[in-house]
C-alpha cells in the first residue's frame, strides 16, 4: 500500500476529503520536523508514514460504533491511532472528543502542538494511565502499548461503561488473547489488518475478570 493507495482507502472506505488529507499532510510535516530532536516513531518509518501510521491508525474508524461522543487512545506516543482519528473526525463528527493519554511530558508537548495546528477536537493528558478517572467512552483504543493482559488491567475500571476495545496487534494476537482468557473472560472478535498483512485487530465488546474458587 503507497499513497495513493491510502489516500483512495482514506477517500472510498473512510469517506474523507481532502480536508482531512490536508490534515494529515500537515501532520506528516510536523512529525518529521519534532522526530529530529523527540522519538516519536521510528526514523525508518518516516518515509513510509502514511501506510505504516496513517492508515494502519485511520482502518480502526471503520469499527466505531455507530453512536460515539467520546474517544479515549492510551499511550498515544506520536499520536497513533489518536491524532488520526481526531483528524478524521474533524470531518466526519466534529462533535467527537477524543482524548490522547501520554505520560512523556516532551510528547504530551508534540500531542498539544499538533492538535492545535490541525484544528481538531482533541484533549491531551499528561498523566499515567492508571491515574484517569473512570468514565464513560464508546470507544478505547491502544497501540503497540501492551500484551492484552496488561491493557485489560489498565481498562478494567472503565468495563462497568461497556467500552469498545479497540487494539492493533501483530501476529502474536490470538496467542496474546488465549493468554488472556486464564484471567479474563472476553468477547472478542480478531480482523485481519487492511494495511500489515502481519497484523490483525482485537475488538473486545466485554470483558471481566475471572472469579477464582
Amino acid at each position: 500500500m503507497n499513497r495513493r493507495d491510502v489516500e483512495n482507502f482514506l477517500a472510498n472506505e473512510v469517506g474523507v476529503s481532502r480536508e482531512t488529507l490536508e490534515r494529515l499532510d500537515l501532520f506528516e510535516q510536523l512529525l518529521g520536523r519534532w522526530n529530529r530532536a523527540i522519538n516519536l516513531v521510528g526514523p525508518s518509518t518516516l518515509d513510509s508514514i502514511w501506510e505504516r501510521h496513517f492508515a494502519d491508525s485511520a482502518q480502526l474508524w471503520l469499527l466505531r460504533p455507530e453512536v460515539i461522543t467520546s474517544w479515549l487512545d492510551l499511550g498515544s506516543g506520536g499520536g497513533f491511532p489518536g491524532l488520526v482519528i481526531a483528524a478524521i473526525a474533524a470531518e466526519l463528527n466534529p462533535t467527537l472528543q477524543v482524548t490522547l493519554v501520554e505520560s512523556d511530558s516532551r510528547k504530551c508537548a508534540f500531542l498539544l502542538a499538533a492538535a492545535r495546528e490541525m484544528s481538531v477536537n482533541a484533549t491531551v493528558l499528561n498523566k499515567r494511565i492508571e491515574s484517569i478517572p473512570a468514565g464513560p467512552h464508546e470507544v478505547i483504543s491502544a497501540r503497540a502499548l501492551a500484551p492484552l493482559s496488561k491493557l485489560l488491567d489498565m481498562t478494567e475500571r472503565f468495563a462497568p461503561f461497556s467500552p469498545r476495545l479497540l487494539f492493533p496487534k501483530g501476529a502474536n494476537a490470538l496467542s496474546e488473547l488465549t493468554e488472556a482468557r486464564k484471567s479474563w473472560n472476553i468477547d472478542a472478535r480478531l480482523m485481519p489488518s487492511r494495511v500489515d498483512p502481519r497484523g490483525q485487530i482485537l475488538e473486545i465488546s466485554r470483558f471481566s475478570r475471572v472469579q477464582h474458587a
